[in-house]
């Protein structure tokens, strides 16, 4: 009898596509939901890991540009009013402000240095909005899948029973596959989830310091403006 449960056991087939093509519709639907959250979670990841090289790329070209002592209104006039990079805005920002703030006899509006920093933090805003864009998919895609396996899992184990109770048998032959599938899902949602945690993770901690950047060298020009202001 052993034998033969072993042998019946050995025909099934245990790889995905099998146990999918075995699993219920809602089991299949939960499968279906993981696979396309963890493409979608990575193409977050290597979406923002390409954007924010690219932003410190760019950020440390423009730092390079600004203190290389090449003055300020030479600057402005080559990179124009529309920048590309997120450094260049944020002084773009500021210089256009500045301008403004000039009267048509060359004085100053009072208010000046207020209105610069508004402006830039503006600009660093947009750019926040801009860098953390699609992060919250991934805190989603970490937090719900486990759940949403889980939630396979337990229909699958519901239905390996209800297996079992219509062919009043309880071998390996009977009971293995509908714990294979059901298992299926939980693994599937971990499979979604745990890059999902360690790359948001990530690339929170790398947003937040390309915005400590951008704060600082806002802070650097506004401490300029203000010197030339009081000069």
């Amino acid at each position: 009898m052993e034998a033969e449960t072993l042998a019946m056991a050995q025909e099934i087939d245990f790889s995905f596509w099998g146990l999918f093509a075995r699993a219920t519709f809602t089991v299949k639907l939960v499968v279906i939901m993981l696979i396309a959250a963890s493409f979608w979670s990575w193409s977050i990841i290597v979406m923002k890991l390409i954007l924010y090289r690219r932003a410190r790329a760019e950020a440390e070209e423009f730092d390079q540009a600004f203190w290389s002592g090449e003055p300020l209104d030479e600057l402005f006039e080559k990179i124009g009013p529309a920048p590309s990079g997120a450094s260049e805005k944020i002084f773009a920002a500021g210089m256009m402000e500045w301008r403004r703030s000039h009267r048509d006899d060359g004085g100053l509006i009072p208010g000046a240095t207020a209105r610069i920093d508004r402006s830039m933090d503006v600009a660093i805003n947009k750019e926040a909005e801009y860098l953390r864009n699609g992060l919250t998919v991934l805190a989603t895609v970490g937090s719900s899948t486990p759940f949403i396996g889980l939630f396979g899992t337990v229909i699958g184990i519901m239905n390996a029973f209800v297996e079992i109770a219509a062919q009043q048998n309880t071998n390996l032959a009977v009971v293995a596959p509908g714990i294979a599938e059901a298992l299926m899902a939980t693994g599937l949602g971990l499979l979604a989830a745990i890059p999902a945690v360690i790359f948001y993770n990530k690339l929170m901690a790398d947003c937040d310091k390309i915005l400590a950047g951008y704060e600082a060298f806002a802070d650097e020009f506004a401490t300029i403006l203000s010197r030339q202001l009081d000069s």
